[in-house]
């Protein structure tokens, strides 16, 4: 069956006349007669009964008009989206982002896409890491931003950057005076602990090791709050270099003699048919 012989039976079906119904659809009587009587012989009937008046359809044809629309309706409604999405009147982009990945380079990137493709249609949605691996397997997100090793064989894995961690306290904190800040000065400070930090049990075990134990005053696992908190003064919060807010009247600072660092990946299903402006996107945060 094809999308002419459809379009031809509805052109007879609203002219009830075979010259009308193929002078409205720019073919040949004969064009359109041979087309009808192909779908007949698909269908294994007559479609239509031709009389002086033109022509009227029978039990068949009835029966197929409204099935045969519906089609003719999605194809055209597809061709029509198909068209906005390659002139960018909606460009949707999905991307999962871990919980603890700081926002300047993502939305950096973002920033650009969207003065190069003013119409794009930007998702950012941030999520545990197995929610966003879940999603990303059905098809939900085009790519994910995440902190976490991923297997080979199910992803295709982009490196985008390495980053350090620091200190982050307010400008009127004691600590904000130091050029380099030491776990012994750690162990006397307030801390904010995040609990869903990787680096936390590392630099928990770090600190053992050298017998300074870190107090935590307040623990979350949302770093807006414990941002809010470092802002107050109420503590330091030991942050990854890309998630330290600009212009909130805080300081970061490295850590003296303790190297903690991480590196972001951007994941995408190998199974999902990868996309020009996903692709711009990860390059976008690389470079940014």
């Amino acid at each position: 069956m094809e999308m002419n012989q459809i379009r031809y039976f509805l052109a007879v079906c609203e002219h009830r006349n075979f010259t009308h119904a193929a002078s409205a659809s720019n073919v040949s009587q004969p064009s359109l007669t041979t087309a009808i009587k192909k779908l007949e012989d698909e269908l294994g009937g007559t479609l239509f009964i031709r009389d002086r008046a033109g022509c009227r359809l029978t039990s068949l044809g009835k029966l197929m008009q409204p099935r045969l629309q519906k089609v003719c309706d999605e194809t055209q409604q597809a061709k029509e989206e198909a068209v906005r999405h390659m002139r960018l009147d909606r460009l949707p982009i999905s991307v999962g982002v871990g919980e603890t990945i700081g926002h300047n380079k993502i939305s950096a990137a973002v920033e650009h896409i969207r003065a190069r493709l003013p119409q794009a249609d930007i998702e950012l949605i941030v999520a545990s890491s197995p929610e966003l691996l879940a999603g990303l397997t059905d098809g939900e997100f085009d790519v994910l931003i995440t902190a976490e090793k991923a297997s080979k064989d199910l992803y295709r894995i982009d490196l985008l950057y390495d980053e350090d961690y620091k200190v982050v306290v307010s400008h009127a904190h004691p600590l904000s005076k130091l050029a380099t800040i030491s776990l012994s000065d750690l162990a006397n400070t307030n801390m904010l602990d995040r609990l869903n930090c990787e680096m936390r049990d590392t630099l928990h075990g770090k600190c053992a090791d050298q017998g300074q134990d870190l107090y935590a005053a307040y623990r979350s696992n949302r770093v807006d709050w414990l941002i809010e908190l470092a802002r107050r003064g109420s503590g330091a919060v030991i942050l990854p270099a890309t998630a330290v807010p600009e212009d909130m009247g805080l300081v970061a600072i490295p850590i003296d003699g303790l190297e903690l660092s991480r590196t972001v990946y951007a994941l995408r299903y190998r199974h999902q048919t990868a996309r020009q402006e996903t692709n711009d996107l990860i390059r976008g945060i690389a470079r940014a």
